[in-house]
C-alpha cells in the first residue's frame, strides 16, 4: 500500500507547485511579451543605426545565455524558490533600468536593462523543469505543459498592457509599459514565495538520491542530440522571424498597435494549445510531436514570402507560434524524461547562445536584405530540419528508443 501512495502525494505537490509555476509564468510572460512588442521599436528610436535596432533582443537573449547556467547551479545549491525570487528581483530591476533609458536616451543602458531581464528569463526557463521535479512520469508532459499554458496570460494582456500604457507618461514612449512591467515582477514575487520543494540535498547525499550520468556520456545519446537540436532550432527560427516582425511591419506602414495585435495573436499560438500538447505528446511520441512543429515552421515562412498585407504578418506569426509550441515543447518533454538538471541547463544554454545570434541576425538582415531572406531562412532550414527527423540515424534511434 506504501508504494502505491507516494506517486500520489508526490502529484499531489507537484499540481500544487505547477499551478503556482504557471502563475509566475504568466507574470513573466507578460514582461517577455512587452520586450517583444516594444524592443526593436525602442532599438529603433535610440540605435545609432536602423540595422541594430534588434541589438535589444540580442541583449537580453545574451543575458539568458550567460545566466542559464549558473541559475540552475543557484537551484541546486540554494532551492529552486530562493533561485527563482533572485531572478524575479532581476525582472523588477529590467523594468526600472529601461525607463530610465528611455528618459535618458540611452542605448548602452537599454542594453543593460535588456540583459538584466535575461538573467530573470534564464530562472523562469527553469520553472517548466521544476515543475517535473516530484511529479511521477505519467504526469512529467502534462506538467510542463501547464507551466507553458501560463503563458496565454502574457499573450493576451502583453500587448494590451502595451497599447493602454505606452504614452502613459507621454513624451516618454512605452515608459508607462514598463513601469507596469516592474509592478507584475513584484507581484510575481510574492506568487513564487509560496512554492514548497524538498529540501536540495549536497555533495555525497545528492549523487546517492539522484545519481546522474555523466554529462557527455548523455549528450552522446542519439535521443538526447536530436532533442537539443530541436530545442535550439524552435527557439532560434521562432526568434529570428519574430524579432524582425515589428521592424518589417513599421516598414510597410503599419503602426505599434497593429504589430502588438500579431505579436499578440503569435503569443497566444505559442501557448494556446499548451493545454493539449501533453496529451497529444503522450498520444503520438515527442518525436512525432517535433516533427509536426517542423512543418508548420516551413509554412510560416512561406505565407511571410508570399506578400506584404496584414494578413501575411498575422497569418504568418500565428503558423510560427503553432510551430513553436510543438517543437519546443516536444524537444523539453525529451530532455525532462532524463530527470538530469546539469543537461537541463546545457540544453538552455545551447538554446540561448543560439537565440542571441538569431536575434542580432534578424536585424542585420532587414536592413541588408529584407523581409523576404528571413522568411526564407526560416523556410528552408525547416526543411533541412525535416529531413533530419527523417533520415538521420539519431531519429532512427530515437524512434526505436521509444
Amino acid at each position: 500500500m506504501s508504494g502505491l501512495a507516494a506517486p500520489v502525494a508526490d502529484d499531489a505537490l507537484a499540481r500544487r507547485n505547477t499551478l503556482l509555476l504557471a502563475a509566475a509564468q504568466a507574470l513573466y510572460s507578460c514582461g517577455i511579451t512587452t520586450i517583444f512588442v516594444t524592443g526593436s521599436l525602442i532599438g529603433l528610436q535610440l540605435a545609432p543605426s536602423e540595422a541594430l535596432a534588434t541589438m535589444p533582443i540580442t541583449a537580453l537573449v545574451f543575458g539568458t545565455a550567460l545566466a542559464t547556467i549558473p541559475a540552475s547551479m543557484l537551484g541546486a545549491r540554494v532551492g529552486r524558490r530562493t533561485a527563482f525570487l533572485a531572478g524575479a528581483v532581476f525582472g523588477v530591476v529590467s523594468a526600472l533600468i529601461t525607463i530610465a533609458a528611455i528618459v535618458a536616451r540611452s542605448f548602452p543602458l537599454l542594453l543593460v536593462a535588456m540583459s538584466c531581464f535575461g538573467v530573470y528569463q534564464a530562472f523562469s526557463l527553469q520553472y517548466r523543469f521544476a515543475a517535473t521535479d516530484c511529479a511521477s512520469p505519467a504526469y512529467m508532459p502534462k506538467a510542463v505543459s501547464t507551466v507553458m499554458f501560463g503563458s496565454i496570460a502574457g499573450s493576451i494582456l502583453g500587448p494590451l498592457m502595451v497599447i493602454a500604457t505606452k504614452d502613459l507618461f507621454a513624451p516618454l514612449e512605452f515608459a508607462g509599459s514598463y513601469a507596469v512591467t516592474a509592478a507584475l515582477g513584484l507581484v510575481a514575487l510574492a506568487v513564487i514565495a509560496q512554492l514548497r520543494f524538498p529540501a536540495p540535498l549536497h555533495g555525497e547525499a545528492a549523487r546517492a538520491a539522484a545519481p546522474e550520468a555523466p554529462l557527455l556520456e548523455t549528450l552522446r545519446q542519439p535521443r538526447i542530440v536530436l532533442a537539443v537540436l530541436s530545442g535550439v532550432l524552435a527557439y532560434g527560427l521562432m526568434n529570428l522571424l519574430m524579432t524582425g516582425t515589428p521592424v518589417a511591419m513599421l516598414g510597410c506602414g503599419f503602426g505599434v498597435d497593429d504589430s502588438a495585435f500579431v505579436i499578440q495573436w503569435h503569443a497566444l499560438a505559442m501557448f494556446l494549445p499548451s493545454f493539449a500538447t501533453g496529451a497529444i505528446i503522450a498520444a503520438w511520441g515527442a518525436l512525432r510531436v517535433v516533427a509536426a512543429g517542423v512543418l508548420l515552421f516551413a509554412l510560416a515562412g512561406i505565407v511571410g514570402l508570399s506578400g506584404l498585407a496584414f494578413a501575411n504578418f498575422a497569418a504568418g506569426l500565428v503558423l510560427l507560434g503553432l510551430a513553436w509550441n510543438f517543437a519546443f515543447i516536444g524537444a523539453t518533454s525529451m530532455i525532462a524524461a532524463e530527470s538530469h538538471k546539469r543537461l537541463q541547463a546545457a540544453n538552455d544554454f545551447a538554446i540561448f547562445a543560439v537565440v542571441a545570434l538569431a536575434s542580432l541576425a534578424s536585424g542585420s538582415l532587414l536592413a541588408t536584405w529584407g523581409w523576404a531572406a528571413v522568411n526564407i531562412i526560416v523556410a528552408a532550414a525547416a526543411m533541412a530540419w525535416l529531413a533530419l527527423l527523417f533520415v538521420s540515424p539519431a531519429a532512427r534511434a530515437a524512434a526505436a528508443s521509444r
